[in-house]
């Protein structure tokens, strides 16, 4: 029976794996490679003429075997044709973006999108002649009037760093494809699990494995996921730009890929047992979660998702920072720190307002963003109070 009538669970701990083509062994092997051998100097011509084929070995920046079983994961978990595993999520963004730009290309990126992909839009594509335009990330289908005749690519991240707007991505690149316009999404918060990327029109999907694939906290990696008709633009693009992963992140992501079906469902019921609790809270204004019913992209978020992350933020009632410093200051779970997706729980002081340009970001009080771990919610519940409490004193 083939691997693609099983469930998602069932998937995610098979995918990319073949113990009997390696002595039976379960886990793929780490191959540690920089020189590959050629048995002849025909078969050395052959894979040259093939170095950007599917699957094709002839350095180890290119790919072991190691590597291409977690980048065949991954893609058939998303929809995608092919995968490619980088140094880092903003590797893989900067990669992916461009594999399809050049010089008098004009782009759109959404305003909530990650700040460090809004720093290479301005330090990096600028200088290479190459327009950004930002957008309300809520605009849907009007995204076409933003659309000019040198416009190649619409990058779409759902739902949003820090502020969680779900974006209606099916209708975007309706628009977008209907100019011919390419359509980037950034996927990490639901991972290859929760959101089937190409089935909502997606070309190319990026990630920061470095979050809930890896799961741990401990290594860098990035991945690109595309369709069949952008493959070898976007390999030949990762070969030009000397990306490639190290073998023992990759065997970290491997290791976390197999247990993150279970580990999604952990956050998600955590994540939403304490964003409840939050709507409950006097010192809180509101909370930004999309798998929560009362918030304005749950609707598309049911729609286009299969589950949630442990990552969301809150809106304070207006309080000042030395009182925020109260409160985060002291917890004993919470670390403070620009990483998420790892099995512990993080807090973080955020202000959005600091590099929006196309929206107005005017929240009634300051933004807290936190990942909800593995812990349990009654103690991360009981460590937050704890820090409201010293918030109010």
């Amino acid at each position: 029976m083939s691997k693609t009538n099983f469930t998602q669970e069932t998937k995610v701990t098979h995918l990319g794996r073949d113990p009997l083509a390696n002595f039976g062994v379960v886990n793929p092997p780490v191959y540690h490679a920089s020189t590959i051998l050629f048995k002849s100097m025909a078969e050395m011509e052959e894979r040259a003429a093939t170095k950007f084929d599917k699957g094709t070995m002839n350095y180890g920046r290119q790919g072991t075997p190691t590597i291409f079983a977690l980048e065949n994961a991954v893609a058939e978990l998303e929809g995608g044709y092919g995968a490619f595993s980088v140094s880092s999520g903003l590797g893989a963004i900067t990669t992916a973006i461009l594999s399809v730009v050049e010089s008098g290309d004009h782009i759109l990126v959404t305003d909530s999108v990650y700040a460090p992909t809004r720093f290479f839009c301005k330090d990096v594509l600028q200088r290479m002649g190459v327009e950004t335009t930002y957008y309300d990330p809520l605009i849907g289908k009007d995204i076409d009037q933003l659309i000019r005749p040198n416009t190649r690519l619409v990058f779409t991240e759902s739902p949003g760093s820090h502020t969680f707007e779900m974006q209606d991505i099916p209708a975007i690149a309706k628009a977008a494809h209907s100019k011919g316009v390419l359509v980037i999404m950034d996927n990490t918060w639901a991972t290859p699990l929760l959101c089937k990327s190409f089935e909502l029109g997606v070309d190319i999907s990026v990630h920061a494995g470095t979050k809930y694939i890896v799961g741990h906290s401990d290594a860098m990696l990035g991945l690109i996921i595309t369709t069949e008709e952008l493959y070898q633009k976007v390999k030949e693009t990762t070969f030009h730009l000397g990306q490639c992963s190290g073998p023992d992140d990759v065997y970290l992501a491997q290791r976390g890929l197999r247990t993150m079906a279970v580990r999604l469902k952990q956050h998600q019921e955590s994540g939403l047992t304490i964003a409840n609790w939050l709507q409950k809270r006097p010192e809180v204004s509101r909370v930004l979660h999309p798998a929560l019913e009362s918030d304005p992209g749950h609707q598309i978020w049911k729609r286009d998702m299969s589950g949630a992350s442990g990552l969301f933020s809150f809106i304070l009632n207006p309080t000042s920072k030395e009182s925020i410093r109260a409160m985060v200051d002291d917890l004993d779970l919470y670390g403070m720190g620009y990483s998420w997706g790892g099995f512990e729980s993080l807090i973080l002081p955020s202000d959005p307002s600091s590099i929006r340009t196309a929206t107005k970001w005017s929240a009634e009080g300051p933004l807290i963003r936190l990942h909800i771990g593995l812990e349990n919610p009654d103690d991360l519940i009981m460590d937050l109070e704890a820090g409201f409490k010293r918030m109010s004193s």
